[in-house]
């Protein structure tokens, strides 16, 4: 399934050109097949959403509980397999940033 069509499955209307760039920023990560999924028990991998994602890429700067609270809200959102590209889209689009792709 393609990132647009997963995406479109929580957001009525997604930016089509944001996931094309988030594609483009996040290339190599989703050539491999592990890491193209977020997995929600992973604690170290939350934290390098939280460091990596939600801090440095989106430039938020909400307490690491605030951060991980939306997070966890995003993970309940998207059951099963939860695609990196769904995950970041949602998490943009939650902190009003999805400009930081366009």
């Amino acid at each position: 399934m393609s990132a647009l069509e997963d995406i479109s499955k929580y957001v009525s209307s997604p930016d089509e050109a944001v996931i094309e760039a988030m594609e483009k920023t996040y290339a190599l990560a989703l050539s491999n097949a592990d890491a193209r999924q977020v997995s929600f028990s992973d604690a170290d991998e939350l934290k390098t959403v939280r460091e990596n994602f939600v801090k440095k890429k989106l430039g938020v700067t909400d307490s690491d509980d605030d951060i991980d609270a939306v997070i966890r809200a995003v993970g309940e959102r998207v059951p099963g397999h939860k695609q990196r590209l769904t995950v970041y889209y949602l998490l943009a689009e939650q902190y009003g940033k999805l400009g930081v792709f366009a």
